[in-house]
């Protein structure tokens, strides 16, 4: 039987081909590691045969990041929402750009021992810099996956910081959630909402799950 979605869906064409563009890049890409780490043993032409390794590396390993981060994010907003399909999106390019790097950095053969060292002290002193703002980012892929709420929903809030609220959800994104209060928009973070209890309120006023 014919899938509906990509037998008459253009969305869900697009999706697919974004996957398939993504999957197989992704394989010229993994490729192109094992082939450049093995050149790198080659006596003649070691050197152009390494490059073109690496040329191969960084512009199917572009693709891949980018086709698979939309095919995601895309598939992520059609059965969620159009913040949280960004939120995946970015998450998903972040994490390829430096398993990227990082395969780069193994065909040329450069030492990853300092590289790491040297990227954990700054990891440490940024960590501690944007302790806020990090909070925020993982709680809100957090909020992706374990999804307590959609947007357009209406949901009750109970939080130390905040109270109890009944609110409306108007999106989702890396920092807030924006919702609407009978006072007016209000844009809650993330950890905030993360570290809230989250349910739905009945019309007689109390909440349920």
């Amino acid at each position: 039987m014919t899938d509906p979605i990509h037998a008459s869906d253009p969305k869900g064409r697009t999706i697919s081909r974004e996957w398939l563009i993504g999957v197989l890049t992704g394989l010229v890409a993994i490729a192109s590691v094992f082939l450049g780490r093995h050149f790198r043993h080659v006596e003649r032409q070691s050197d152009a045969l390494v490059a073109g390794a690496a040329l191969v590396l960084v512009v199917s390993g572009i693709y891949a990041v980018r086709h698979l981060a939309r095919a995601v994010g895309r598939s992520i907003a059609r059965q969620s929402s159009l913040s949280a399909g960004a939120t995946a999106r970015l998450v998903i390019n972040g994490v390829g750009v430096v398993a990227l790097i990082f395969g780069l950095f193994g065909v040329l053969g450069v030492s990853l021992q300092h590289l790491l060292i040297g990227a954990g002290v700054t990891g440490v002193i940024v960590g501690i810099a944007a302790q806020q703002s990090l909070s925020n980012v993982f709680a809100a892929v957090v909020l992706l996956f374990a999804r307590p709420f959609v947007v357009g929903e209406r949901i009750r809030i109970r939080s130390g910081v905040l109270g109890v609220l009944d609110v409306t959800v108007l999106g989702a994104g890396l920092t807030y959630v924006t919702v609407r209060t009978e006072d007016g928009v209000l844009k809650i973070p993330n950890s905030v909402m993360l570290s809230s209890g989250i349910g739905r309120p009945r019309d007689d006023g109390t909440a349920r799950p």
